[in-house]
């Protein structure tokens, strides 16, 4: 291979002549075998139709490209190259889609992409066609957001389906899509979904200039983009949000937040978030108010359960021993006194298995990764009971605190992470460590904030108007009244 070819070719310009272009291309392709180049000669003037195999529906092209294009040497017509030109554009509506390119970065992507492109001699244009046909999932369920009755449609790895889902459920002209290309590899397609009346002008172009700043050579997931839309500062929580469904992405759509949508991924990144969201589901808003509270207030409690039990059972058993009344004390000295391990240690060493399992269930195929949660937590964890390598009354409490952190799968990651914490910080001080522990957490939460928007809003700070869904769920009739939007919770 030659190593002497000019890889900056972003903003080479097209050359006039077909045998010079053709050759360019190959050249900054390498002669890739999936590049078909099909050369042809229409109303007296060279041409050659550039596609890449596997990219395009060959149907397609054939029914509204190829034979429009052969007619044109039965209509007898002899044309410059630019003429050419005008008359496929004007007069051929051979695809709706039909960008142009004047430079070799363009001409390539828009092969890469799925169109078929079409170069002339005596031009420096192309001229492009939308005819893309490559495999792609169909829309289905989301699997990390189940819900009961809300709409069963979840984003697919294809942006331009996902732009339709969006565009169906918002109708309005206000809802603007904005495409642009990211990674200097990958020329990956990034789009920004907001609402031009409810987003202010300094939101988008900060979140423009973010992605701007961004010099990733490939996007291969949301979250090379998600770490660019956040502060720089050390965050323990994401101050930006992820979801799979389309109605959710509407709704905080509406609210005033930016949807940032990556091509092949399903998961739709949104901007700015609040904590409180972490606790609500599209569930919520198809029931009574009151259901919705209780629910609500469930996930609450299931949060501190399952961050502080570990760390709190470890620290009253160990240093605060006399919290126990008589019965309960007794039966966990009963328990522990034939462990081999200290509770801290034993504490440790029970949640290390419970990740390895979690961990081992997810990543093996789905057949094998039911067995292994059987398994470990039949044999394995029963083994260990019966054998006295570790205490009931632990095993439940471990239980209890990982089943809880399932009530709440949008915190999985900072839970798991704070729950060994607190459990070695009550371990070693006491509650007085798990105190000092919660400050720093709290303390860390009331100063996070995205784009200006505090992660706390709006509990701290305060905003009485937008509380109706944050711990409780007002009626719709009341909620419908109020402007809830990023702009009110900015008011201080």
């Amino acid at each position: 291979m030659n190593m002497n070819i000019k890889l900056d070719y972003d903003n080479e310009k097209l050359d006039v002549s077909l045998k010079k272009k053709l050759e360019r291309l190959k050249q900054i392709t390498s002669g890739s075998s999936d590049l078909l180049v099909n050369r042809i000669e229409l109303s007296g003037v060279k041409a050659a139709l550039l596609c890449c195999e596997g990219m395009l529906a060959m149907s397609m092209v054939t029914e509204l490209i190829l034979v429009p294009l052969t007619r044109l040497n039965e209509a007898e017509m002899m044309l410059s190259a630019d003429e050419l030109f005008e008359h496929i554009d004007t007069k051929m509506l051979l695809s709706v889609d039909r960008p142009k390119a004047d430079n070799y970065g363009d001409t390539i992507r828009l092969i890469n992409s799925g169109f078929a492109v079409l170069v002339v001699d005596g031009s420096d244009k192309a001229l492009a066609f939308g005819v893309q046909g490559y495999s792609i999932r169909s829309v289905s369920e989301p699997t990390s957001e189940q819900n009961i009755m809300g709409a069963h449609d979840g984003f697919t790895e294809t942006i331009r389906i996902n732009m339709s889902l969006i565009r169906r459920r918002m109708k309005t002209p206000f809802l603007k899509l904005e495409l642009f290309v990211r990674g200097t590899k990958s020329h990956t397609d990034i789009c920004l979904a907001y609402m031009t009346d409810r987003v202010p002008v300094k939101l988008i172009n900060k979140i423009k200039a973010s992605l701007k700043d961004m010099e990733l050579e490939t996007i291969l997931s949301s979250g090379y983009v998600r770490s660019f839309l956040e502060p720089k500062s050390t965050g323990i929580f994401n101050s930006s949000g992820v979801t799979e469904r389309p109605d959710v992405l509407c709704s905080k759509l509406l609210e005033g937040r930016v949807g940032v949508i990556v091509d092949g991924t399903p998961f739709v990144i949104v901007i700015p978030k609040l904590f409180s969201e972490s606790f609500q589901t599209m569930d919520d808003y198809n029931c009574k108010p009151y259901y919705a509270t209780f629910i609500r207030w469930l996930k609450y409690i299931a949060f501190f359960v399952s961050l502080l039990l570990p760390g709190v059972y470890t620290a009253i058993a160990i240093h605060h021993p006399s919290s126990f009344n008589r019965s309960l004390l007794l039966m966990l000295l009963k328990a522990e006194e034939t462990a081999p391990l200290s509770l801290i240690t034993e504490s440790v060493i029970v949640l290390l298995m419970y990740e390895v399992i979690r961990e081992a269930g997810i990543r093996l195929p789905k057949a094998v990764g039911g067995a292994v949660s059987v398994v470990s937590g039949l044999i394995i964890g029963d083994s260990a009971v019966n054998a006295g390598l570790i205490s009931t009354p632990m095993l439940t409490v471990i239980a209890i605190s990982v089943v809880s952190g399932f009530v709440i799968p949008d915190l999985d990651h900072p839970v798991t992470v704070f729950r060994f914490l607190f459990l070695i910080a009550g371990g070693i001080w006491g509650l007085f460590g798990i105190s000092l522990l919660g400050a720093v957490l709290v303390f860390n939460l009331c100063a996070e904030e995205n784009y200006g928007l505090p992660l706390l809003a709006p509990i701290s700070p305060f905003r009485r108007a937008c509380m109706r869904d944050v711990i409780t769920r007002t009626d719709f009739r009341k909620m419908q009244n109020g402007g809830f939007t990023v702009e009110k919770l900015k008011q201080r």
